[in-house]
C-alpha cells in the first residue's frame, strides 16, 4: 500500500507547479486508467525517481482531484500493473480549496520496471525530459545484465578500438551506427556495448527518444 499524509500548506506545492514538468515531475489532470499511470511509474522508477502531481493540468492550472478513487487507481497501477510491483507515497495538499495529490516514485533497486502498453505487452519505460518513452532494447539488456554477477574483463579487440576511436572524435553513437561501423551483428554489437557499460567505460544516454552510447565521464 502507498503511504498517505495530508499537508494543508499550499506554498510548497505551488513552488513545484511553477517548476513545470521535467525529468522528475509530471502533471496529471486526473487518473482514469491504472495501466496508463503505471507507465509513468515505470518511467520514473527506471530513472532517478520522480513525482506525479495529480489534479494539475499541463499548463499548471490546479483543478483538484475528484475522489479517493484516484488514490486507489494509483496503488493499483504501482502494485498490480508494474512488474516488479512498486511502492509509492502520497501527500495531499490544499490549494485554493482544491486537493492536489503528490505521488512520489522512488528509483527502483530492481531494473527494469515494466508496465503494460495498449496491447497489454509488458514494456520498460524511461523518463526523458518531460516525457515517458519506451526504453531501448539495449538499455533493457544492460539492466538485465546488471542483475548477474560482476562482469569479467573483456578482450580489447579491433571492434572495441574502432568504437573508442569513433567516440573520441564524434562523442556518441547508436547501436545501428556501431553495427555498420564495425561490421557486427546486432547480437555481437549489443553484447560489446553492454559489457563496456558494465565496466563503466561507456554510458547510455537519450536524445529525445533516440538512444546513444557515449564515453563515461
Amino acid at each position: 500500500m502507498g503511504e498517505f499524509n495530508e499537508i494543508k500548506s499550499k506554498h510548497y506545492i505551488q513552488n513545484l507547479i511553477e517548476d513545470g514538468e521535467h525529468e522528475q515531475q509530471d502533471f496529471k489532470y486526473k487518473i482514469s486508467d491504472a495501466r496508463k499511470i503505471a507507465r509513468s511509474i515505470s518511467a520514473f522508477a527506471n530513472n532517478r525517481g520522480g513525482s506525479l502531481l495529480i489534479g494539475v493540468k499541463d499548463n499548471g492550472k490546479v483543478v483538484g482531484i475528484e475522489s479517493d478513487e484516484e488514490m486507489y487507481m494509483i496503488e493499483q497501477a504501482a502494485e498490480m500493473y508494474c512488474k516488479p510491483p512498486q511502492k509509492v507515497k502520497f501527500q495531499s495538499y490544499r490549494v485554493e480549496g482544491k486537493c492536489v495529490l503528490k505521488v512520489d516514485v522512488a528509483p527502483s533497486e530492481e531494473l527494469p520496471v515494466k508496465a503494460q502498453d495498449d496491447a497489454h505487452k509488458w514494456c520498460a519505460y524511461y523518463r526523458v525530459d518531460d516525457e515517458n518513452i519506451l526504453a531501448s532494447a539495449l538499455h533493457v539488456k544492460l539492466w538485465q545484465a546488471m542483475k548477474k554477477t560482476t562482469p569479467s574483463l573483456i578482450e580489447f579487440t579491433e571492434k572495441e578500438q574502432v568504437l573508442i576511436d569513433y567516440l573520441n572524435e564524434y562523442n556518441e553513437i547508436t547501436l545501428e551506427e556501431y553495427m555498420k561501423l564495425a561490421h557486427l551483428s546486432k547480437h555481437t554489437a549489443e553484447d560489446t556495448l553492454v559489457k563496456l557499460c558494465l565496466m563503466h567505460t561507456l554510458a547510455i544516454r537519450y536524445r529525445g527518444d533516440r538512444c546513444v552510447v557515449e564515453l563515461q565521464d
